[in-house]
Parts: C-alpha cells; sequence; structure tokens
C-alpha cells in the first residue's frame, strides 16, 4: 500500500512538534507493579496541553499543509481530544477551522474546543451521532475546497502519533518487553508500531479495545475493515465503528494480539487511579491500563510500558463510572419487587432481607390502594460479590416475588 506512515515522517514531526508539545513524563507504577509482578511504566500523554495525545496528530498535519491549504481553511469532525489538537492547532498555526460536532455534544466539550481555537474556529453542531456529523463535514469539505483533517486515517496524522513511540524509547535504556497501546480508530497504534517494528522489533504490542466497541479485533479475525454494527458509545474516545484504512493495513501484521475490556473494568480503572494515584483519565485513557490485568500471568518479570492516553474526564460522568464499576463488580443489583399492600412489610424487608453490610442505594414505590401487591424498585449494594446468592434466597424464603433487573437491558438501561 502507498502512502504509508515512514521514519523519515516521524523525525520531520519531532522536528514540527519541538516546542509545541510537551515531553510528557515516563512513570515507574508501584501499585501496578506489584498487582502484575512485572515492572510497569505508564506514559503519561493525559498531561499534554489539551490533556490527549491527540495534539501530536492533529498540529503535525495541519503543520504540513502547504500555503494554499493553509489559505483555504480546514475542517475536522470530532467531540472530543480530536477536536481541541484541531483548535489549539487553528491558534496556533493562525489558520481558520471549522469544527463539526454532534448536536448532542456536552456543552463542558464545545466550551473546550473554544477555548483552544478562539477567534480561529467555527464550530457547528449536527447531526444526533458522530457518523452523522463526519459526513457533513467531508461534505461541507469538499464544498468549500477545504482540507479535512482526519482523525486517525491519515499519513501525517499517524507520523504525528508515532512521535510518542520515540518519546517512550528515550525514556528507557533498557528494552521493553510488551507494550499495551488503547486502539480506537487505530491512529496511535499503528503509529507506535511504525517506530517499534525498526527500533524495538522484540517489544509485543498489545492493543486494548472497549468490549462493546472491538473493530479492531474484529477486523484482525475477519482479514478485512468491517463496520461495527451495534456499539457500546462509553468509552467515547476508543468508540470507533470501523478502523482506518491505513492502520488496520499497519497492525494486521504488527500486533502481537487485541484484547477487549469490559466497560465495567475500566470504570473500576479510572477510580483506582483517582483514588490511589491522584490521576484524572477519561475512559479511553484508562482503557490500556485496565487491560494488563487480563494479560497478568504473561507479564510475569517483564517491563511493560503502557499508555495512559487522555484526561479529559467530565466530572458529571462520575455517578454513572462510579456505577458501572459496581455493576461490574457484581456489587450493585436492581430488582423490581413486589411488596404486599399491609403495615409492615417493608419493615420485614429491611430486617430479615437485607443482610448486615447491605444498604438500599435506591427505592421507586407507589402504593396503588386496590392491589394486594405493588411493584417496587430496588437497588441494594453488597460488600461482597458472594452475598448476592444469600439476598436472593432470604427473598424466596420470606416469599417476595421479584424480577432481577441487571439481565434485562431494556429495563436496566433506564437505572443507570
Amino acid at each position: 500500500m502507498k502512502n504509508l506512515p515512514s521514519l523519515e515522517g516521524v523525525q520531520q514531526a519531532v522536528s514540527r512538534l519541538n516546542n509545541v508539545i510537551r515531553k510528557t513524563p515516563w512513570e515507574f507504577n508501584k501499585r501496578l507493579s506489584a498487582k502484575t509482578n512485572a515492572s510497569v511504566f505508564i506514559k503519561r500523554e493525559d498531561l499534554q496541553q489539551i490533556r490527549s495525545f491527540k495534539i501530536r496528530g492533529a498540529y503535525n498535519k495541519i503543520s504540513s499543509l502547504n500555503e494554499s491549504e493553509r489559505g483555504e481553511g480546514i475542517v475536522c469532525a470530532s467531540a472530543g481530544n480530536h477536536a481541541q489538537g484541531f483548535a489549539f492547532s487553528c491558534k496556533k498555526l493562525e489558520i481558520q477551522g471549522t469544527v463539526y460536532m454532534p448536536a448532542t455534544t456536552p456543552q463542558q466539550k464545545v466550551t473546550q474546543v473554544r477555548m483552544f481555537g478562539e477567534d480561529f474556529v467555527e464550530i457547528v453542531l449536527t447531526g444526533d451521532t458522530y457518523d452523522a456529523c463526519q459526513k457533513q463535514a467531508i461534505k461541507a469539505a469538499k464544498k468549500e475546497g477545504k482540507t479535512f483533517i482526519h482523525p486517525f486515517d491519515d499519513k501525517e496524522v499517524i507520523e504525528g502519533q508515532a512521535t510518542v513511540a520515540l518519546e517512550i524509547l528515550e525514556h528507557t535504556s533498557a528494552p521493553l518487553d510488551y507494550i499495551f497501546v488503547p486502539v480506537g480508530g487505530g491512529g496511535l497504534i499503528s503509529g507506535i508500531a511504525t517506530v517499534l517494528k525498526s527500533h524495538s522489533p522484540k517489544t509485543k504490542i498489545i492493543g486494548v479495545e472497549p468490549k462493546g466497541a472491538p473493530s479492531m479485533q474484529q477486523a484482525l479475525v475477519s482479514g478485512e475493515r468491517i463496520a461495527l454494527k451495534k456499539m457500546d458509545r462509553f468509552v467515547d474516545g476508543a468508540a470507533v465503528r470501523q478502523v482506518g484504512v491505513i492502520p488496520y493495513e499497519i497492525c494486521k501484521s504488527s500486533l502481537e494480539k487485541v484484547i477487549t475490556v469490559h466497560e465495567g473494568k475500566i470504570c473500576q480503572t479510572i477510580l483506582d487511579l483517582y483514588n490511589k494515584e491522584g490521576i484524572v483519565a477519561e475512559p479511553a485513557g484508562a482503557l490500556a491500563i485496565a487491560g494488563l490485568e487480563q494479560m497478568q500471568d504473561e507479564l510475569e518479570g517483564k517491563r511493560v510500558a503502557v499508555l495512559l492516553c487522555g484526561g479529559n474526564n467530565d466530572i458529571l460522568r462520575m455517578p454513572e463510572i462510579s456505577e458501572r464499576a459496581l455493576l461490574y463488580a457484581s456489587l450493585k443489583h436492581y430488582f423490581l419487587i413486589e411488596f404486599p399492600q399491609r403495615e409492615g412489610a417493608l419493615k420485614e424487608f429491611v430486617t430479615e432481607i437485607l443482610g448486615p453490610n447491605d444498604d438500599i442505594t435506591h427505592f421507586e414505590f407507589s402504593k396503588k390502594s386496590y392491589r394486594t401487591n405493588a411493584p417496587a424498585v430496588v437497588g441494594i449494594q453488597l460488600k461482597e460479590a458472594a452475598d448476592f446468592a444469600l439476598l436472593v434466597e432470604r427473598m424466596k424464603i420470606h416469599n417476595f416475588n421479584f424480577d432481577y433487573l441487571n439481565e434485562k437491558q431494556n429495563l436496566f438501561q433506564y437505572l443507570i
């Protein structure tokens, strides 16, 4: 395939990015090392100016444009980190750019893009999904003669992302056995692979995807790029329906494997990073770290690098993140319970059904005078996952009829 990223292109990116990006820290993590019996080092791309590695690729691409292309203006489609890297680059290079964002984008993200781009960026909110938004952006770019800056399927963007691999090699004199890289569209991991296959060929590259959006894994298994029919968008920075043409071409022969991680595990990793290291990570940022435990047996005694790729986590998402983590750990359970409409029924439930360490965290009850039983939606948090079986057994013994909502996704989605 022609026009693939090259080491020469990566070196040009280093020159373009000099004095623009931060050389982010390379930190040994004692907790993760003890957990995996390995030497685990984190590359802190969450500490870039825009709190994401995306500034590398966006700036490298935009700064490579000729004067005519710059004069015509540029366009991107993004609701997240690519938009911020794009906006930062527009202001830095004094180029007029237009950012297309889905109409459903939270105001916090719109404000961030406007802050980085100031008067050099126009924001257009269109479409209910990213796919619809991107189609509008590409159509507008063609009609207006502007350059579309793709978030991952572009040679110069990939070469910009690849500079993180050169920095990692500068950080360490000893060989790396493994590197864990988050995968969305594939721009970051294909850039890292471009560098490591030449400079550190024995390093095994592990791609990590969300379980609900395994586009690279399915492409590698199928032998061709495929578009996911269903996708969980929770890990928004890595939930991509179809990987890029260029990333797929590189990754199909460069990766050791691609693993998927449950979204609940990612949420628990976010909470652990915040509570134990004071690190704010977004879901895609914590993705690669969440994959370490899955390969624990293979990592023992090895030197391991892991990318923490972004820290743009909206604080308003934390209740949902906490909830998903508890559900994944089987510590939070929802039931639709039929309560007898008699005095003392609720007291009986609290005293006879709940265990000593169980806690009611959600309760919705509507009393109907003409019924003998009335349903209540009850959320119960446990201290130990093993307590669930005992809780269910007590409800059966005391004749509390119930439906378990955790397994009924059509109903359950309204609770979290």
